[in-house]
């Protein structure tokens, strides 16, 4: 059959277009919805991968199965029981276990030897500096500050106390391994709970080492002074030997101010 040109060149072009198209068919017959495989083949790998990357992920956040290597123990603080014979310590087992600062300062009164009302009048001849007027202010620093100390260790320990279920349920959610409480926003959750009892536990350690460090300067005041008293001693010691003769012949007169 000869063609005449017209159709020889539809023709021409129809079997190029033939020879240049990717492996498609169309579908039920319908030309216009063409089937792809080799971008089928492609959309089914990406989706395999993405599938894998979801399950691994979500296991990662839900399923922690090896959580128990994170336990620790909550040391229990023991109830402090002071002896109490004769009342010399009344309200120190209070104090020690509870925030009462009244038990604090009764304990501690109770505890201390006192200064005597009778002692103003010779405390008043005393001159600022002198070894009288410091153990004074020692007396009167440390009953400041160990009372308040006192009860700051009771209310310490009874925080603790108060505590301890808020403590054993987070740690109980923190080692739980089911997926009940290990979703992402759980454990977020759960880590903030952490930090917030963390930051609790320093402020309460750092009052704590606020009364050491106030006890500890009454400690070095108490040892200051003593010191410094032996060492006003010493001179005085040695400027009374150079001042008065310590020989036989001055045995007629009476050292009225010798200190050994």
């Amino acid at each position: 059959m000869k063609l005449n040109p017209k159709d020889r060149k539809w023709f021409i072009t129809g079997a190029a277009l033939l020879l240049t198209a990717t492996p498609s068919f169309a579908l039920f017959g319908i030309g216009d919805i063409v089937f792809d495989p080799t971008s089928y083949a492609s959309l089914v790998s990406q989706l395999t991968t993405i599938t894998q990357q979801y399950n691994m992920l979500k296991n990662n956040i839900e399923h922690f199965s090896l959580k128990q290597q994170w336990q620790t123990t909550l040391t229990a603080l023991k109830n402090v029981n002071v002896a109490n014979m004769f009342g010399e310590t009344n309200g120190m087992s209070i104090a020690f276990n509870t925030n009462s600062p009244t038990a604090s300062s009764t304990g501690w009164k109770s505890a201390t030897v006192p200064v005597k009302s009778s002692a103003s009048s010779y405390l008043q001849g005393q001159t600022l500096g002198s070894p009288q007027m410091a153990q004074l202010a020692m007396i009167e620093m440390s009953d400041s500050v160990s009372p308040d100390c006192i009860t700051a260790v009771g209310a310490y320990r009874s925080a603790r106390m108060q505590n301890s279920t808020a403590n054993s349920t987070l740690i109980a959610n923190q080692l739980d391994g089911s997926s009940a409480t290990n979703s992402e926003v759980q454990q977020l959750n759960l880590l903030n709970a952490a930090e917030v009892q963390r930051m609790s536990e320093m402020q309460n350690q750092g009052t704590l080492q606020a009364c050491l460090a106030s006890e500890m300067a009454v400690t070095n005041m108490q040892q200051r002074n003593a010191a410094a008293t032996d060492l006003n001693t010493a001179v005085f010691v040695q400027t009374q030997h150079a001042t008065h003769d310590m020989s036989a012949a001055s045995e007629d007169s009476t050292w009225q101010t010798y200190l050994p």
